[in-house]
């Protein structure tokens, strides 16, 4: 189920639109209710959390227990060095405050996309997914690992000029399952996801271009979904920002099959999904492909072949 974008023209409207959806919110037995968020943010810190205190009470008003921000959903500024000026410390600034004090308000689990917090160096950030649990308290964060570089044209984007990579795979323990954490980029790396072991459900904030987003966006999420048999929640940028980027949207849910879900293609919006450890369970009894995994399990050898066709060498 899309939760779009709406403008109420009475107050009386818009609370029989709130009854409609809190009447299909219900999760089915046994599964929990999860929402992305997808944004089209600026370069108003404060403008940009009002808008994803909005959307969060959408997702709480469908029935999310887990509800996800996409990346930069804090701050996209007219030039990249916008996201150095308003970084944070761990554990203090206004937009760790919103996350934890929104979390806790609403009883939910609550993935900030991503946040810029303080690097080893004064010109960059770390790119930080921060976990919030129910009670309002951090629970993990992840350093986006991956830093995007483009160049097409009169299209150029350099991450590692403003940002700092992270060193660590995090995967986090919660009432819902095991969720393996990454961001944007990360998404065209499978080995990041392999190494993850067994998640139950794989983090994917992101703020694609348009143009890479059209091309690849949804073959990637679907493909991670599908290798590693995990649910795939994948909340994204979508549209025009004042700094004349596009990004591409089409925030979107996928089940372990590969089947999308819910999915928003542009605009401010929620889309809402049931995920079923039970349904999972069965689709790797049925189709035991990562116990199946021989690549990487250190159980093969590697030759590496000359043009004459002759093993050289062996690994």
């Amino acid at each position: 189920m899309t939760v779009r974008k709406t403008t109420s023209i009475a107050s009386t409207r818009g609370s029989l639109a709130k009854q409609a959806i809190s009447k299909k919110a219900a999760a089915q037995p046994g599964s929990v209710r999860v929402a992305a968020i997808q944004m089209a943010s600026g370069p108003n810190v404060a403008a940009n959390l009002s808008e994803a205190e909005r959307l969060i009470e959408q997702a709480v008003v469908a029935g999310a227990k887990l509800v996800a921000l996409p990346e930069y959903f804090a701050i996209m500024g007219i030039k990249d060095t916008d996201k150095v000026a308003v970084r944070e410390t761990e554990g203090k600034g206004p937009i760790q405050s919103f996350l934890s004090r929104m979390a806790k308000r609403h009883g939910v689990w609550l993935v900030g996309g991503s946040v810029p917090l303080e690097a080893s160096v004064p010109d960059k950030v770390r790119n930080s997914c921060l976990v919030y649990d129910d009670k309002g308290k951090l629970a993990a964060r992840y350093d986006k690992i991956h830093l995007f570089g483009l160049d097409l044209g009169n299209e150029h984007y350099r991450e590692e000029q403003t940002i700092e990579p992270g060193e660590r795979i995090v995967v986090l323990e919660t009432p819902f399952g095991r969720i393996g954490l990454s961001i944007c980029y990360d998404l065209r790396f499978p080995e990041l996801f392999r190494a993850m072991k067994d998640v139950d459900m794989i983090m994917v904030p992101s703020a694609f271009t348009a143009t890479t987003g059209k091309a690849h966006f949804e073959t990637l999420v679907r493909a991670r979904a599908i290798e590693n048999q995990a649910y795939v929640i994948a909340p994204a940028q979508g549209g025009y920002h004042l700094s004349g980027r596009e990004t591409h949207g089409d925030t979107m849910i996928v089940d372990p099959w590969g089947v999308v879900l819910d999915r928003l293609p542009r605009g401010s919006g929620v889309v809402v999904a049931n995920i079923n450890p039970a349904y999972q369970a069965g689709l790797r009894q049925s189709l035991p492909a990562l116990r199946h995994r021989m690549i990487g399990c250190d159980k093969l050898k590697v030759d590496l072949v000359e043009h004459n066709s002759s093993p050289v060498k062996k690994k």
